[in-house]
């Protein structure tokens, strides 16, 4: 998992990432270029999953919890799943 954030003051992104307790590593595009023009994410959050095979198998947007059994059970059986040769 990757957290990327982007037109943010660096300074400001490590003190939210300390203060909530984020282990992720986070990713900064203080420009925008890259989440917003290539893959277009204007409006955060925007959550994308993508399996092992590099596919999109997954977008959301808006905050979601990761907590739950659903969510759970979703990520085991993704990160279970062998990618194709």
């Amino acid at each position: 998992m990757l957290l990327v954030d982007f037109r943010e003051d660096p300074t400001r992104v490590r003190q939210v990432v300390k203060e909530r307790g984020y282990v992720a590593p986070v990713l900064l595009d203080q420009t925008g270029d890259v989440t917003g023009r290539q893959y277009g994410v204007w409006g955060p959050p925007t959550v994308y999953v993508i399996d092992r095979a590099g596919r999109l198998v997954g977008r959301a947007v808006g905050t979601r919890s990761w907590e739950g059994p659903v969510a759970r059970d979703f990520l085991i059986a993704l990160l279970a799943d062998k990618p194709d040769p």
